[in-house]
């Protein structure tokens, strides 16, 4: 196994479409509450909107030779963008600054976890967004049932703040 890293621009998202939708299908599979809001999430409904409003993007991709094998999402966005039809997912008046900072997706083909390779594309995903000196949030938004991404995110030192959608997503803070 030789895994290398490689930023995607946000003009070749297109390039983790399979693994983008690979991760809803693994949410939906894992999710106990409400897991058919899963059957209209997909790369064009989440990640293009996500990328198209965001004010920044950082889309790290994990390869193993030339094949993709996982990625990182996370973005800069004003807060209000989590406050939507959907759902309002943390307390706005909670967020001192206009911007927040949000690891938006992640995911790791099964036979490569447990090998480091998420922890590196979590620790450049946070690198980045400790590179905005106007953010004093970050958020990451975990769906139900998947226990092993909370466990993870623990570890790292985030802390859950919250449930919505009656616990559909367990929303987690590092401040």
């Amino acid at each position: 196994m030789s895994i290398r890293y490689e930023l995607i621009s946000e003009d070749n998202i297109s390039c983790i479409k399979d693994l983008c939708n690979e991760l809803m299908a693994y949410q939906q599979s894992k999710a106990h509450i409400r897991p058919e809001l899963f059957d209209s999430m997909c790369f064009e409904t989440r990640m293009i909107p996500s990328v198209q409003s965001a004010k920044a993007n950082f889309i790290l991709v994990a390869k193993d030779g030339n094949e993709m094998v996982g990625y990182v999402y996370s973005n800069i966005s004003p807060k209000e963008t989590y406050s939507n039809e959907f759902a309002t997912f943390f307390d706005l008046d909670s967020v001192k600054n206009e911007d927040v900072g949000c690891l938006s997706q992640f995911y790791l083909k099964e036979c490569y976890r447990n090998t480091g390779i998420g922890t590196v594309l979590f620790e450049r995903s946070m690198d980045w967004l400790d590179s905005f000196e106007s953010i004093g949030d970050r958020f990451i938004f975990v769906s139900n049932g998947n226990d092993s991404a909370l466990k993870f995110y623990l570890g790292k030192g985030f802390k859950v703040s919250h449930q919505i959608l009656d616990g559909f997503i367990t929303v987690l803070r590092n401040t």
